[in-house]
């Protein structure tokens, strides 16, 4: 028997049946009475560590099953609020900050949270280096030092020591980001497997990463019961929560790529809430008296990105070229019709600097001009990575069509989204079609990914979106880090409207538009609503009639 069967037989024979009843695509019942069932394209899940996990599906399964020493706020994105901290103060010089833990606090393993846990989990994640480590190592940690800069004073007090001034608000919003998560130290460190130390693994354990990626080691109001990929998420109520303890027994993630299934699976009273639904399909059940819809604005753009390394697109006028051949009115028209609004620049609207200019629109003579220029009037061909999910695929479509129309043969290679990921993240596609999220609510989230590029050579750790693309911008870098040490909030937005242009007009980023998150949700809901990001769509509030 497998790892997922076990865990199904763990839920009891009525819910074990239940979820056993979701993998059937026609099978239609009513979800159980304590079981939240969410239909959502799961399909990016690489990972469920906190310490590694770099994707929009696992911010939300993460912010639901694991706590920070802070969070944002959902109710008003400008502020950053305590979640196992009580409180903190920051040093005059602006190096140290101090943050004193809720008394009493538990893990879901019967734990005590202390300062050692905070302590061990930045440790973790500095040592182990993944995706996301970046966003605690450009404090100046290091896995030789992060011992002594990330350390409990006692067992309700953690320090933070960074390497430069920077704006309280931005590292306090970092703080906010999965990589932060406080893991049990005690579960986790028993779970370490030992590994020989290399030039790439500089210490002699994994500090259970092969245990975290399908385990799990939080304080959250939910627990990760299991996750099979491309299959179901599996969270069960975790009875030592410090807050209001969950409503509903447990939440089920099953993952459903179409937008039409979920829409007639939600009708069918086989799910409870459809995730990813097309315009049409949020359309039909408007006029259905049994369910509802809601939606948020989210701080997530979608994009295309060129990689450099192609010699054709490090061309800038080819670059230029492919900005106009995007035809961002009929998919604002059809495809994004109520789940998106075109927007061209890297940083979503509501965040500080964000600038709402869109100059591009389809020209395919001005494109045909700007190849010709290039040396290349006849076209070229190119593949684009593609995730096998809408509106992705729709927009790949269109795009293809336009791009034929002034010579250009674009061979579109879908995959699901654990594929096409790994492709990108290691540097071996053409184009790639995806959406970015702010890890945090801080204009440097976006603006670092989309213009900083430290090291640009294959061995590079700050794997950013401009490294992915290999483009390398040491002018933009130092603007990009300088706008960290300025305290001034409007010579800040400044900074960032400034590196906004620079992308626009020069970029390898075809920006298309910003994410309306929607929902379609059964009406025997209660407390269902969407936040601001992915890891503020918190279900623990969540009830049925």
């Amino acid at each position: 028997m497998n790892e997922f069967n076990r865990s199904l037989r763990l839920l009891g024979t009525s819910a074990a049946l239940s979820v056993m009843m979701l993998s059937a695509p026609q099978a239609f019942a009513a979800t159980p009475a304590d079981t939240l069932v969410v239909g959502f394209a799961i399909d990016d899940i690489i990972t469920l560590d906190p310490g590694e996990a770099f994707e929009l599906s696992t911010a939300e399964v993460t912010a639901n099953t694991y706590e920070k020493l802070v969070m944002l706020d959902p109710n008003d994105t400008s502020k950053v609020v305590g979640q196992l901290a009580e409180s903190w103060k920051i040093s005059d010089d602006g190096l140290t900050y101090t943050f004193k833990l809720k008394p009493n606090l538990k893990f879901a393993s019967g734990n005590p949270i202390t300062a050692e846990d905070v302590a061990y989990s930045f440790e973790r994640a500095v040592k182990l280096d993944k995706s996301p480590a970046f966003l605690l190592t450009q404090f100046g940690l290091k896995g030789d030092n992060v011992a002594e800069k990330a350390k409990a004073a006692d067992a309700s007090t953690f320090v933070l020591t960074v390497d430069k001034p920077y704006a309280p608000s931005f590292v306090l919003n970092v703080l906010t980001a999965t990589v932060a998560s406080v893991v049990d130290k005690k579960v986790v460190a028993a779970k370490a497997k030992p590994v020989t130390v290399t030039a790439e693994a500089k210490w002699d354990n994994d500090f259970g990463n092969e245990f975290l990626k399908t385990g799990y080691a939080g304080s959250g109001p939910f627990k990760v019961l299991t996750w099979k990929a491309n299959e179901a998420v599996v969270l069960e109520a975790n009875p030592n929560f410090q807050g209001a303890k969950p409503k509903l027994k447990r939440v089920i993630y099953r993952y459903m790529k179409e937008s039409a299934s979920q829409r007639l699976a939600l009708e069918n009273g086989d799910i409870d809430i459809a995730r990813n639904l097309e315009p049409n399909d949020l359309k039909a059940i408007a006029s259905k008296s049994t369910l509802a819809q809601t939606s948020a604005p989210k701080g997530t753009v979608y994009y295309i990105g060129l990689n450099q390394k192609n010699p054709n697109l490090a061309k800038p006028e080819v670059v230029e070229a492919f900005k106009y051949l995007m035809d961002y009115d009929a998919i604002g028209a059809t495809l994004i019709n109520g789940i998106g609004k075109i927007h061209q620049t890297f940083l979503p609207e509501g965040q500080l600097g964000a600038i709402s200019e869109n100059p591009y629109k389809l020209d395919v003579a001005k494109a045909k001009e700007l190849l010709a220029k290039a040396g290349l009037k006849d076209g070229f061909k190119v593949t684009m990575d593609v995730r096998n999910t809408q509106p992705v695929t729709g927009i790949a479509e269109a795009y293809q069509q336009t791009l034929a129309q002034a010579g250009v043969k674009l061979e579109i290679i879908p995959g699901d989204g654990k594929q096409t990921l790994t492709k990108y993240r290691a540097r071996q596609h053409d184009m790639y079609i995806g959406q970015w999220g702010s890890d945090y609510f801080d204009p440097n989230s976006n603006a670092e990914t989309f213009t900083a590029n430290p090291d640009n050579s294959d061995a590079g750790k700050n794997k950013t979106l401009a490294w992915r693309n290999a483009w390398d911008v040491p002018e933009l870098t130092k603007q990009t880090q300088a706008a960290l040490l300025e305290k001034d909030s409007a010579k800040r937005a400044e900074i960032y409207q400034k590196l906004q242009k620079e992308v626009l007009a020069k970029g390898p980023f075809v920006i298309i538009f910003q994410q309306v998150e929607v929902a379609g949700y059964s009406a025997k809901l209660k407390g269902f609503k969407l936040g601001p990001s992915f890891d503020t769509n918190f279900v623990h509030n969540i009830s049925k009639d």
